[in-house]
């Protein structure tokens, strides 16, 4: 019997390694709390359905009062727009000191009831719960959750405070006036150190001491279009729109010295306060939105609760973008962005078998019988790159290369693939191109494969371990035997080597 007849006997006798044995392999890796699916896939996304009824209202209605409401709008806007030019005439447009004389007392005035005017000439009828807290009280002012542009008529019945805004929209016509007026913090998303300017102004601005008026951080995404959401709205009888201000929160000293536990109590309160669910869903999901929709992908494919995830994996944003296009690769042309068994198998170019079903069950954490992105980079970052040491490599491809030349040929990397998958007619051509540059794979090569395609990596050490079991366990005469056959997958060390694999 030849070495890759024998390597292949070990590995058809281990517990597990063929089809119909599932039941004797390694109980699922034990999910982390940590990483259950948020509550809401998609909370950057407003979906609203109108029937017919309500379209045809809207209809009849907006013949009348669309006109009429947008004519009215014009003219308030007509008449806001001196007193916010008159205001900003000798301001720089990023402020650096607080206006305090006559212009702000004015100003302010005149455009809170200008904008009470608005709101109502729009139709919208407005109860307050609470009292709004002075900038002495409270210098930050939280709204949540901001949706659309209409969530501005909070700011205007708390005092018209200083919003935090994107820097393009200050060039807006007339809206920019409007915007400066009431001192605004700038953030440019294209600027790097954009985040720690704002943070820094914030704490500035918040420890002058009521000089400054309050900061409020508004931020909105995707829904209904700026014409949609005014003729939508315009055309109602009127909106109704509720606006509480919850009691002030100050931080004890244990959120003091951690901001993100003061953080998480008041957006929990607030949730609680409106009856919804929180995630960690932040900016660089939006931005991850974008680049699934840039790769055909359905947008909310990209969403992954970036925060979180980065925190718990030590992951950066390069490294979950590139994850992004290696998941694009597979699951572009499955049904609805994700990646089925079907798709998991082709990618790796393997047959759909038993180890091929427990790695992708692996993945698959919430059961549903698909992969998606968020699945995908938690089962690489937790199950794949733990396994892809250079150790392990190194072990893997000593495993392949049965005659110890230093190359593994198709005929090794057959035989040993074969015997690991439980398939003894598994036609493995295919992924032996995408290794080898002849007919041989060098070390090199074998690695820089298994570095670029960690999902290899657990179906190597599903091997090894099972492997490693299947001889520790038998006799000692036939112990020696064995450990030859099998081409020193176990290390003679193998009591002392520690595992480095990450608990999920």
């Amino acid at each position: 019997m030849n070495r890759c007849s024998e390597a292949a006997a070990v590995a058809a006798t281990v517990p597990g390694s063929g089809v119909g044995a599932a039941e004797h392999r390694p109980p699922m890796v034990p999910r982390q709390a940590s990483f259950i699916p948020p509550p809401v896939p998609n909370p950057f996304v407003q979906h609203t359905g109108l029937g017919t009824a309500r379209l045809l209202q809207a209809f009849l209605l907006g013949i009348i009062l669309l006109p009429l409401r947008l004519i009215l709008i014009g003219l308030l806007f007509l008449l806001s727009w001196p007193f916010a030019a008159a205001f900003i005439a000798c301001c720089p447009e990023k402020p650096t000191y607080p206006v305090t004389d006559w212009r702000r007392t004015v100003t302010h005035l005149v455009l809170r009831y200008l904008g009470y005017a608005l709101y109502f000439s729009m139709g919208f009828k407005v109860s307050v719960k609470g009292k709004p807290a002075s900038a002495l009280e409270a210098p930050i002012f939280v709204v949540a959750p901001h949706s659309s542009f209409f969530d501005g008529i909070a700011c205007i019945v708390s005092g018209l405070p200083s919003l935090v805004s994107r820097y393009e929209t200050v060039q807006i016509p007339m809206i920019g006036s409007l915007l400066r007026a009431v001192q605004p913090v700038l953030v440019s998303r294209v600027d790097p150190d954009s985040r720690k300017n704002t943070i820094n102004e914030i704490i500035k601005r918040a420890t002058s001491g009521g000089e400054w008026p309050q900061d409020t951080v508004t931020w909105t995404w995707q829904g209904y279009t700026f014409i949609q959401l005014c003729v939508l709205t315009f055309c109602q009888p009127f909106t109704k729109v509720e606006i509480e201000f919850m009691p002030v929160q100050v931080p004890s000293d244990a959120e003091k010295n951690d901001p993100v536990l003061f953080a998480n109590r008041v957006r929990n309160l607030m949730a609680e306060a409106l009856g919804i669910p929180v995630t960690d869903h932040t900016y660089e999901d939006c931005r991850l939105m974008i680049s699934a929709g840039q790769l055909t992908l359905p947008m909310e494919a990209g969403l992954v609760e970036f925060t979180k995830i980065s925190q718990k994996l030590k992951l950066d944003w390069d490294g979950i973008r590139k994850h992004l296009d290696e998941y694009a690769s597979i699951a572009r042309s499955s049904k609805g962005g994700r990646i089925g068994i079907e798709e998991f198998a082709e990618y790796l170019k393997l047959p759909v078998s038993d180890v091929l079903r427990q790695l992708f069950a692996l993945f698959d954490r919430n059961r549903d019988g698909t992969i998606d992105f968020r699945e995908y980079v938690i089962g690489l970052a937790v199950l794949c790159h733990p396994a892809n040491t250079e150790e392990i490599i190194q072990v893997a491809f000593k495993l392949f290369d049965i005659d110890e030349d230093g190359y593994i040929t198709k005929e090794e990397f057959s035989t040993i693939l074969q015997a690991s998958l439980g398939l003894p007619n598994l036609d493995v051509s295919g992924l032996f191109k995408e290794i080898s540059q002849g007919d041989s794979v060098s070390y090199e090569e074998f690695k820089l494969f298994a570095l670029r395609h960690p999902e290899y990596a657990k179906i190597f050490t599903t091997y090894l371990d099972l492997q490693t079991s299947h001889v520790y366990s038998l006799p000692r005469e036939v112990h020696t035997a064995a450990s030859v056959a099998s081409n020193k997958v176990c290390p003679e060390d193998h009591e002392d080597r520690t595992s480095d694999k990450k608990d999920d």
